[in-house]
């Protein structure tokens, strides 16, 4: 896998602007922040990023292992299976694909989720954009339903950040936003990065 001129030049200037003073990350944490700014143009990233202990080499892992991925949306799955296809091959399930219609308190996400889980329960899980089922994905955890192999969770919040804050005490391997910031674009960026990165070692 190549880089194009033009992302080279632009993760050339963002590296410019965050400077050389990175001595509180790792290089392979660092190659997925960049991505990320690469792909939102917002440095806040840098420092909203969060990584567990081990996330990584779990993660490395897991994608080696041809693990399956479990995502929220459509977004996050239509930009990483591109990847996949030329790389590890891992099978990759979409919740809001899923899921079937349900009342105010679900959405086909949420739903979609609780559908995917049983089967899947190792799963490198990326919850990007839903936060209803970022909810349901602690429930999940919470009951011992799933035992992620590594989550990813970027949804936005505007007005619960518990989930969110969820994540600072968990045992499982996780990268998540700190704070209401997030997307289904975060997601994707950090799981094709993660790719990247494993593939790279992998060839090495």
């Amino acid at each position: 896998m190549t880089t194009h001129f033009t992302e080279a030049s632009s993760l050339a200037s963002i590296d410019r602007q965050l400077g050389d003073d990175r001595d509180d990350i790792s290089p392979a944490q660092y190659e997925i922040i960049r991505q990320v700014i690469y792909n939102t143009a917002d440095f806040e990233y840098y420092d909203l990023l969060r990584f567990s202990p081990n996330s990584l080499s779990k993660g490395f892992a897991a994608l080696k292992k041809r693990i399956s991925i479990v995502v929220d949306v459509p977004e996050i799955q239509v930009s990483i299976v591109p990847k996949l296809r030329h790389t590890f091959l891992n099978p990759v399930f979409c919740c809001a694909t899923t899921g079937k219609e349900t009342d105010f308190h679900q959405t086909k996400a949420s739903v979609g989720l609780e559908n995917l889980a049983s089967k899947n329960p190792n799963s490198i899980f990326a919850i990007g954009q839903d936060s209803t089922t970022l909810n349901t994905f602690i429930k999940l955890v919470d009951n011992k339903t799933i035992d992620p192999s590594l989550t990813i969770a970027t949804a936005p919040s505007f007005t619960d950040l518990d989930a969110k804050n969820y994540f600072q005490h968990t045992s499982f391997p996780v990268i998540y936003v700190q704070g209401s910031k997030g997307g289904s674009i975060i997601a994707a960026a950090i799981i094709n990065a993660l790719i990247e990165l494993a593939w790279r070692v992998r060839n090495y």
